[in-house]
Formats: C-alpha cells, structure tokens, sequence
C-alpha cells in the first residue's frame, strides 16, 4: 500500500474507490485530519490532506511529525507527495510538473526530528533526499500518460505562510534553488528518520517572486486556475505510478 500526501488543491483524492476514513493518534498528537483509504489505479492505498480536509492548516502549523508517524504505524510501501511550488528557475514556469532531486532547507522553528529530548542521538544520512525507486516510477508514470516531467531540481523550503521578496528569491537562485515551496521540510527528513521511502511530484503554479509574471508582484488570484489544470494532470501520473509500482521490486 502507498500512500499519497496531498497539498494545496488536493484535499481529497475524488478517484479513491470504496473510500473509508481512519482516525490515528500518534505520540506526536493528531495528524492533519483522519486518514482516508481506498483503491487508487486498483491498488490499496492511504490519502492524506496535508493542510486538513478543509485546508485550515498553514505550513508552519502542519504536525509533520504525527503525519509521518501515522503513515509508519501503516507500513506504507512509499509515500508520494504532492506540492504546489513557485519556479524560481526560468523554464519551470506555471504549469510544469517537477520530480525535484535535492532540497534546501529555510524553515525555523518546526519540530523537525522524531529524535531528541534528552535521548539517543541518531544521525540519518540525506545526502539524497527523495527515494530513487519512487522517483523513477513518477518519471516512467509520465511517458504512459504523455506527460512532461522535468526529472530533477532543488526544493527550496521557506517557512511560510507569506510568499517570499524578491530578493529572497535571488537569494535561493544563487543557492542552486529551482522550485520554492513551504511544505518540503521537515516531511521528507521525517520520512528518511522512519525509513520510508518518500518522493514529492511539484505543481508549479506560478513564477516565484521578482521572476517572470511576477516581477511586480504574485497574483493570487490568478493561480487557481493554473492549479487545478495542473493538479488534474499530476493526478495521472500519480495513478499511473501507484499502477506501475505493483510491479517493481522495492
């Protein structure tokens, strides 16, 4: 069973068949809302709304740790995630769909580490963040729908909820940043602490702050549609790569 975390314009997987809801509860206090499983490409698997089914939870707020925690007690096979992002790089304009490599990590203050608290101090290796296993069955996912896929990029997590200046975006430029997003980290660390393997599948939706379209300023207001266009074709990959990964090894 995989399970898929859904951001900004995917609070509910409409696709699931025969859904059913799941309350967990975790030391780590609640998840974002119950969790919702059904069948998705035929296979089993396990959604969750990583802002709440009613998109009330802002980045900063969102209980990584529990989400996390929740999906292990499950032992998921894979988490794929789904995040909408800026493009700070020039060719990953709104409407591009990225499977990122390598992230950099701006957030503060987030409970960021299933370890502490005057126990045993565990280091974990992140020199690659996202699984190659998950990443390769996005990619292959996107040649059977005919969609265009970027392989590769750098997640630029900031803390959120603001959108970030313009200068904050040549700042993460000049850091080799691709993609900006708010929801990346600690998730794909906590994952790695728990031994799950985890690939994230960006919706851009806009050109970050000071770039392209948005040299004056971010229109919110125009974003939604390039969303939801764009949420309805990553939802084909992801059907197509939960299919696919009934057959590869792990």
């Amino acid at each position: 069973m995989y399970a898929i975390i859904g951001g900004s314009g995917l609070a509910k997987l409409s696709a699931l068949a025969d859904p059913r809801r799941q309350v967990m509860r975790t030391p780590y206090g609640e998840p974002s809302g119950a969790l919702t499983f059904g069948r998705f490409a035929g296979r089993e698997v396990v959604f969750l709304a990583r802002h709440g089914y009613g998109h009330t939870i802002p980045p900063h707020e969102i209980n990584y740790r529990a989400n996390i925690w929740a999906l292990k007690e499950l032992q998921v096979e894979g988490v794929f995630s789904v995040a909408t992002v800026g493009g700070v790089r020039a060719d990953y304009g709104p409407g591009s769909l990225v499977v990122p490599d390598q992230i950099i990590d701006y957030t503060h203050s987030r409970q960021a580490s299933f370890f502490g608290g005057g126990g045993v101090v565990v280091h974990v290796d992140f020199t690659w963040p996202y699984a190659a296993r998950l990443r390769r069955l996005l990619l292959a996912a996107a040649v059977g729908c005919g969609e265009t896929l970027f392989d590769g990029g750098v997640y630029a997590c900031t803390q959120g909820p603001r959108l970030e200046t313009a200068a904050e975006i040549e700042r993460i430029a000049r850091d080799g940043g691709d993609l900006v997003g708010m929801t990346g980290m600690p998730e794909a660390a906590l994952a790695r602490e728990a031994e799950l393997d985890y690939a994230a599948l960006c919706v851009v939706v806009n050109h970050a702050a000071g770039r392209g379209s948005s040299s004056e300023r971010v229109e919110l207001a125009a974003l939604d549609s390039v969303l939801q266009t764009t949420i309805r074709r990553a939802l084909c990959v992801l059907e197509a790569a939960v299919a696919g990964g009934a057959h590869t090894p792990s």
